[in-house]
């Protein structure tokens, strides 16, 4: 297998807007102005950059739910792909068990296979008495272990995970990481936005850095997170 068909999802020079605030305005605000970047089968990719430069816009254009509006997106046809982010994804006047259900057949599950992975999800989440509780009652905690159970049981093809992996006590951040390495491990793909450089560095085969909707660098874990790093502490002096 060549390294050209291992992609697969790709980004090139990508931009995507929102209409300006400004009333009666025709400008535009672009979230990502210039974005390139790939994803190989197997890989798990850290993104860093700094608050508000367009992290978690790119997760969303990953996952298709944002759609470009310049340059050219491609995305292996098939490819499930599932977004775990703290305030994305679940309706907060259903129970637990009501969401799970219906992520799970988004996913592309069955409703009997999905009811069938409901103990295991839940047992995952450490959330099985606060199942047919609305989720608009449970903490960010519990939101985020909820959809880390959903993912890992419904298996998607690329997981998007935006900063849930500081979310939680010691002892379920440990555990999420050590089934995020086991997906890795089965070559599933990985796509991380995270500000903890420690856990980039130890689960990323590559990095990629955004600033201001833009792609700054990509490459080898050592090398970006070195210029990153200086490049920071420049900006602070």
């Amino acid at each position: 297998m060549n390294a050209e068909s291992e992609i697969i999802l790709s980004l090139d020079q990508v931009g995507v807007s929102y209409p300006s605030d400004k009333r009666f305005s025709r400008e535009k605000f672009w979230a990502l102005e210039d974005i390139t970047l790939d994803l190989k089968r197997g890989e798990t990719l850290g993104v860093l950059g700094r608050n508000g430069a367009g992290k978690s816009t790119l997760l969303k254009l990953l996952a298709g739910i944002l759609a470009p509006d310049r340059g050219r997106l491609y995305r292996q046809p098939r490819l499930q792909i599932s977004l775990l982010a703290l305030q994305l994804g679940f309706m907060p006047q259903l129970s637990g068990r009501e969401n799970a259900i219906m992520s799970c057949i988004l996913l592309g599950l069955s409703r009997k296979e999905a009811n069938r992975r409901l103990d295991n999800i839940f047992a995952f989440a450490e959330i099985e008495q606060h199942i047919d509780k609305p989720v608009s009652s449970y903490s960010a905690g519990m939101r985020a272990r909820l959809g880390f159970g959903v993912a890992m049981e419904a298996d998607p093809d690329v997981l998007l995970v935006d900063e849930v992996l500081g979310v939680g006590d010691a002892h379920f951040r440990k555990k999420s990481s050590a089934h995020l390495r086991a997906r890795m491990g089965a070559g599933r793909s990985v796509v991380i936005v995270s500000h903890e450089l420690g856990t980039l560095s130890q689960l990323c085969d590559r990095l990629v850095v955004i600033e201001q909707g833009r792609t700054t660098m990509m490459g080898d874990v050592p090398s970006i997170l070195e210029a990153y790093r200086a490049e920071t502490e420049g900006n602070r002096v």
